[in-house]
């Protein structure tokens, strides 16, 4: 299956293929490695006063660039600097506006949702201000008329979720900073230190400062805003993911495939940011990284042990999604987004013993999904830590009226016309996937029946963890419906590998390649190189 990967992987690829990689059977020490652009600190000025201090370590300088006028200045100081905002008044109101086509929770459905509207003739982009939304391509749709224009023929095809956004700018966040007495203010600044290591913090606490490797990039960004980038080599961008996605104390074969996963999702993903001229965000909805805080031998074993090494599907790289816990079975691509599936991301029961036959009694069904949830037993996530319990399996109540707040929330984020409703009659799974996930849940309200899909319901409601759920009516005693038990387990989307479950199976003595062929069939793990395919 040919997946796009979009210009960012494209350009990555082509830099390895021009760099002579050798192929796989070559040691993987000889393998290059490449930058990466990482939004640490993705909107920088949206809050007033908003504060972040660059230091260099004990014994080291930054190293400040920036334009003044047409030549280019360069500050060297041992001193911390403070970047904050500060609000310029503008001569005169400047109008900002974009065509918001769709918002979603996750990238992957903006992503689908974009590839449809390509397909109906429209430019778009994919911009995160807050959710995930896209957007009508702003070079494209510039003036207010083609964008109304556009809006109108939209709508007129029964589109009642886009919009407008519309504002009107009087004033606008400006970077400011002070190095040796002297205040500076400029859109784009460069900083770098000898040691090629910064410290950066964003609070007014010392002890939460986090230590960043490579150098920065203060840069503006599509919302008005600014995105602090740490520009670092892929091979140490690792070294603050894997401690922070699995742990430092999980077995070594079960760190080793999160090294392989947390490379291959990176090279797979930098089409994310394009819109920000960056590749990747540091927080959950790309792969947590907070920099060298956390960064231990084991995890630097696992990742020097898998250096330069991928998972691949018929030499292409594969999509390679993971979660903390699945809930006992993991998901197909399309059981949580929209899109085409992948042939290795379908559902698999999480345990190495034969405990449910899934072909036999599909969870699509209430009866067998009801059963499979009560079991709680001799699953890959079912051992004795108590935290890992708590997300296997859960039960969370929730009241009518913290039901309806979130929905209402959701549907008003969404500029959906059910947003006005009042009360809540009625909730329904009307559909789930083989995996259990719901497909499709109706909440019945006072002005109608509200539809959502797939991953949707996260969004919707606070209390479900998972799509992994059944609903359970609660009337507390009284008369009427109080609210409803989600009832389910599984912590995110459940696609892929868990890191529960990869820490169970390498303490059952299982590999790094068989755990990932085990939540990955079909696949291998490959040296990067230009056999390996976007």
């Amino acid at each position: 299956m040919k997946i796009s990967l979009g210009r960012f992987a494209y350009t990555l690829l082509t830099t390895f293929c021009l760099l002579g990689l050798t192929g796989a059977s070559d040691p993987a020490s000889q393998t290059k490695d490449v930058n990466l652009k990482i939004g640490i600190v993705q909107r920088f000025g949206e809050k007033p006063k908003a504060q972040i201090q660059l230091e260099p370590t004990v014994g080291d300088r930054l190293k400040l660039k920036f334009k003044a006028g047409n030549r280019e200045e360069t500050l060297v100081t041992a001193s911390p600097v403070k970047l904050e905002t500060v609000m310029q008044a503008l001569p005169q109101p400047v109008l900002e506006e974009r065509v918001v086509l769709g918002i979603y929770r996750t990238f992957e459905t903006a992503e689908d949702s974009a590839e449809n509207w390509r397909e109906q003739g429209i430019d778009v982009e994919i911009a995160q201000p807050d959710r995930w939304q896209v957007w009508a391509k702003r070079e494209v749709y510039n003036t207010p008329l083609l964008r109304r224009w556009l809006l109108q023929s939209v709508q007129a095809k029964g589109n009642n979720t886009a919009y407008l956004d519309t504002k009107m700018l009087g004033q606008v966040p400006r970077v400011t900073w002070v190095v040796n007495g002297n205040r500076y203010s400029r859109n784009h600044l460069e900083i770098s230190s000898g040691k090629n290591l910064i410290r950066v913090n964003t609070t007014q606490k010392q002890e939460l400062a986090r230590l960043y490797p490579g150098s920065m990039k203060l840069q503006p960004n599509a919302y008005g805003t600014y995105t602090l980038v740490n520009e670092v080599p892929l091979e140490t961008y690792l070294r603050g993911v894997v401690p922070n996605e699995i742990g430092t104390s999980a077995p070594l074969p079960a760190l080793e495939a999160q090294a392989i996963i947390a490379r291959t999702y990176v090279l797979r993903n930098l089409r994310r940011f394009a819109v920000d001229n960056y590749q990747l965000c540091a927080d959950p909805h790309c792969q947590v990284y907070y920099g060298l805080n956390g960064a231990s031998s084991n995890t630097d074993r696992a990742i020097a042990t898998t250096q330069g090494k991928v998972l691949t599907y018929q030499n292409e790289l594969v999509d390679a999604l993971y979660s903390s816990t699945t809930g006992g079975v993991t998901a197909s691509f399309s059981d949580v987004w929209n899109g085409k599936d992948r042939p290795y991301l379908q559902p698999i029961i999480d345990t190495p013993s034969s405990i449910w036959n899934l072909s036999g009694k599909s969870l699509a069904d209430e009866n067998n999904f009801e059963q499979f949830i009560s079991l709680r037993q001799g699953f890959n996530e079912s051992g004795n830590n108590s935290e890992a319990l708590h997300l296997f399996r859960w039960r969370k109540e929730s009241s009518l009226e913290d039901i309806t707040k979130g929905l209402q929330k959701f549907l008003k984020v969404k500029n959906s016309p059910y947003a006005k409703l009042k009360t809540i009659e009625q909730m329904d799974v009307v559909e789930r996937s083989k995996s259990g996930r719901i497909l499709k849940l109706n909440v019945k309200t006072d002005i109608g029946t509200v539809t959502l899909h797939k991953d949707e319901v996260r969004s919707a409601f606070a209390a479900p963890i998972s799509t992994l759920f059944y609903l359970e009516p609660l009337n507390k005693g009284e008369s009427k419906l109080w609210g409803y038990a989600f009832i389910g387990g599984g912590l995110g989307h459940g696609v892929g590998l868990s890191q529960t479950g990869a820490q169970n199976l390498a303490k059952l003595g299982w590999s790094s390649p068989k755990i990932l062929q085990f939540y990955y069939p079909g696949t291998q793990i490959q040296l990067l190189s230009n056999k390996v395919k976007g």
